[in-house]
């Protein structure tokens, strides 16, 4: 006999004073069973006493930076279902059961709330930008993607949070998600939630170019780790592309005249053919250590019951 799913509704929160209590209702209201989590991240207002006030479990990480948060609450939370949503009322609480319900009767590991904004005041239009951007870079560099990959409001299976190392440290955490659950080829899905404007009193932590560089910056360091012979193999065959439009000049020279008058060029040609050679072979061979550290990941999430079997 299937037993009730145990639901915890996880909050990452820094100075939302004046979300979290509506937050927190909201949930309470829309998934009645489930635990609701408050994880604090050195907030300097009110959050932890409101939030405690609120009913919420209120615990603290303090390392400062969401990725951090993430890793507290996966290693923490013992659930078969996890819901995540920021603590600052951005999120649609009442979308929450159905995603739930999708990623139990289709046996998910994720579910991503697809932010729809009708408020013009709720998402930046850098922010949009920027998003079809990195989704569009996601989805050229791993094959396919999300429609929104920054969404922070997403359903998880247990399989799912104890198979997921975390490594980032702040808002880079969506997609490193997001590449997780593509490179192990989980099953996942997508849901259209509402998204709401900020209200009064709460302000967005995100630096659209400090973290930007960030999340680039993880998309490629994900990229060289997960697909290490394309990555290095890039960079060999740059390498041998200069390498050949260097040498060409010296070549036809050397068929004209038996010499080789400039050397330091010769040097360098023979040097980059070298490093391509050297590139090509890193490759391959992080590309074993990759499938090892892949399959590991992949064991530790088929030791965890499928979700809806519990």
């Amino acid at each position: 006999m299937t037993q009730q799913p145990r639901i915890a509704v996880l909050l990452p929160c820094y100075n939302e004073e004046a979300a979290i209590a509506q937050t927190v209702a909201g949930f309470q209201a829309a998934v009645p069973s489930a635990t609701v989590y408050v994880y604090d991240n050195n907030s300097r207002d009110r959050t932890l006493e409101v939030a405690r006030a609120a009913g919420a479990v209120v615990r603290t990480e303090r390392q400062q930076g969401k990725g951090h948060v993430v890793r507290r609450m996966f290693a923490d939370i013992d659930a078969d279902v996890y819901i995540m949503a920021d603590g600052d009322l951005t999120y649609d609480p009442v979308a929450a059961p159905a995603m739930v319900d999708a990623l139990l009767a289709d046996q998910l590991d994720m579910v991503v709330g697809t932010r729809q904004h009708e408020v013009k005041g709720a998402y930046r239009g850098g922010h949009v930008l920027g998003n079809k951007l990195f989704t569009g870079l996601l989805a050229g560099l791993f094959g396919r993607s999300f429609s929104d990959i920054f969404s922070g409001y997403r359903v998880f299976s247990r399989r799912f949070v104890k198979s997921f190392p975390v490594l980032s440290s702040g808002f880079e955490i969506e997609t490193e998600m997001s590449v997780h659950a593509l490179e192990l080829r989980m099953p996942v899905g997508e849901q259209v939630t509402t998204y709401f404007a900020r209200p009064e009193g709460s302000a967005s932590k995100l630096s659209t170019f400090r973290d930007g560089w960030r999340i680039l910056s993880t998309i490629v360091t994900l990229y060289r780790i997960e697909r290490p012979v394309l990555f290095f193999g890039t960079v060999g065959g740059l390498l041998v592309l200069a390498a050949l439009l260097l040498s060409t000049p010296l070549v036809l020279t050397y068929i004209d005249t038996g010499l080789v008058p400039r050397v330091p060029t010769a040097i360098l040609v023979t040097g980059m053919g070298i490093v391509a050679t050297l590139c090509f072979f890193a490759g391959l061979i992080l590309d074993t250590v990759t499938r090892g550290r892949r399959e590991v990941r992949r064991l530790a999430y088929l030791a965890q019951p499928a979700p809806g079997t519990v």
